[in-house]
């Protein structure tokens, strides 16, 4: 085996094999004069990861024949010794070592459309590797109070577990380096929402198959263009705001905003690309019994589709209506250096607390954005909360037209941001509230609500 993610791969399995939960938890607190004799005995067998007392940082070249001999059998006498201490510090040099080498692989897959994981015996070992993008809200020890695991102890390695991962299909994307400069020149991520309108322009017609009563979403096909004529001035406000992500509610888009869209972008010079959004989460629509929010970037290239992956129910003539969506298991993840890795989850998608903690512990989530079509905010603001202790922020976003006359009281709040703020920051900051316009709780609708949010490091 010549390939060191392969080999930190089938290490990483053989640790989680042989170890339980207490075993991290007792790692996590070793003496620092038993890491130090661990170290020794490391470069006593792999001299090459060190220079002089510290660890060396390798490149391809360092990485020879003589290399992996010499690796391979420092692991295979750490596991005849059924050393765990010794493996999982063994991980930590190899961790430390490869961070130059996984800032350059990063800057790779930074010009890729798509990034797949870094070692080639996934299904082997169950282990996925990929670079870790740093986050500026982010706590260094994060996830250790939340769960005793092996990759507590692993800097610049994003180590994801098909166990966890279950039957989702992951697709992994690192954005450019500068599409987002002010999270590292200026540490703060600014983002911009928007409700849209208060017009529905869509039904649910309902029907039964298998004795089950569904709904779907039709939309009105005479509003396209003038919907996607709003979604572009809007785009555009965001555009003249400075902000780095723009995000849309769900259920208001329709099949051709996309290509719209990308037809807007395309036609402006390089100059007024550049003051868009980097990247921006078109409303969703439906088609094919697929629930479809597309992402495009400033260049009008539509990077992904993610699709919503939980059925969402809807009281139709006073019954619960099933909504009629085929899941297709596709998560995607976003990575960016500052930001740390986000996604976007579609409504239900995001209220199905297995489904949320699944995706959080997989893809060490930094920020979740959530298009949504709700008759209320009061269980959102409830599950804004389960990511804060994981140090991730959430964007929630309702649109007007999901409002049902004499439910108004649900939508004092059309958004939410959960943010991680400082210990010593108030706490009123951590929460902030995009309340409704009143002209939507009398019929009137200015098409100019925005709403603007900065998130800040910490």
């Amino acid at each position: 085996m010549d390939n060191i993610f392969d080999m930190i791969a089938e290490l990483c399995s053989r640790v989680m094999a042989m170890c339980e939960d207490s075993v991290y938890q007792k790692y996590g607190c070793i003496s620092p004069s038993a890491k130090a004799e661990i170290r020794a005995e490391i470069q006593g067998a792999v001299p090459a990861l060190f220079e002089g007392d510290r660890v060396r940082q390798l490149g391809r070249a360092d990485m020879d024949k003589a290399f992996f001999r010499e690796l391979e059998n420092c692991i295979a006498k750490a596991e005849e010794g059924g050393d765990v201490f010794y493996m999982t510090g063994l991980l930590q040099v190899l961790d430390e070592s490869l961070e130059t080498l996984l800032k350059e692989i990063t800057a790779e897959y930074q010009r890729d459309n798509f990034s797949v994981v870094l070692n080639n015996n996934r299904e082997s070992t169950g282990i996925g590797l990929l670079p870790r993008c740093s986050c500026i809200w982010e706590r260094s020890h994060r996830l250790s109070h939340s769960y005793d695991r092996l990759d507590n102890f692993l800097c610049h390695l994003l180590m994801l577990e098909n166990d966890i991962l279950g039957e989702m299909i992951d697709k992994h994307f690192f954005l450019p380096k500068n599409d987002l400069p002010d999270v590292g020149e200026k540490g703060r991520l600014r983002i911009a929402a928007t409700p849209l309108r208060l017009e529905p322009h869509y039904d649910l017609p309902a029907f039964e198959e298998d004795r089950v009563e569904y709904f779907r979403v039709h939309g009105h096909e005479e509003h396209y263009e003038e919907d996607n004529g709003l979604i572009w001035q809007k785009i555009l406000a965001a555009a003249h705001g400075g902000c780095d992500i723009m995000v849309f509610p769900e259920m208001v888009g329709n099949r051709l905003t996309a290509g719209y869209i990308s037809g807007k972008i395309k036609a402006l010079d390089e100059e007024e690309r550049s003051k868009l959004p980097a990247l921006t989460i078109l409303p969703s629509y439906y088609e094919n019994r697929l629930n479809i929010a597309e992402v495009i970037d400033r260049r009008g290239n539509i990077l992904c589709r993610q699709t919503k992956q939980n059925l969402s129910t809807y009281m139709l003539k006073g019954r619960p209506h099933l909504e009629a969506i085929t899941r297709n298991n596709v998560v995607n993840i976003f990575h960016y250096e500052g930001i740390g890795r986000f996604a976007f989850l579609i409504c239900k998608d995001f209220l199905t607390t297995r489904y949320l903690e699944q995706i959080m512990r997989c893809f060490k989530l930094t920020l979740i954005i959530v298009p949504s079509n709700s008759t209320g905010s009061y269980d959102f603001r409830q599950s804004v909360d389960l990511c804060a202790h994981d140090d991730c922020n959430v964007v929630w976003l309702n649109t007007c037209a999901a409002m049902i006359p004499g439910k108004e009281a649900n939508f004092h709040h059309i958004g939410y941001v959960r943010k991680r703020i400082g210990r010593d920051d108030d706490d009123s900051q951590k929460l902030t509230e995009m309340p409704i316009c009143k002209g939507a709780f009398e019929g009137r609708c200015s098409h100019d609500c925005m709403f603007f949010e900065t998130i800040k490091g910490v």
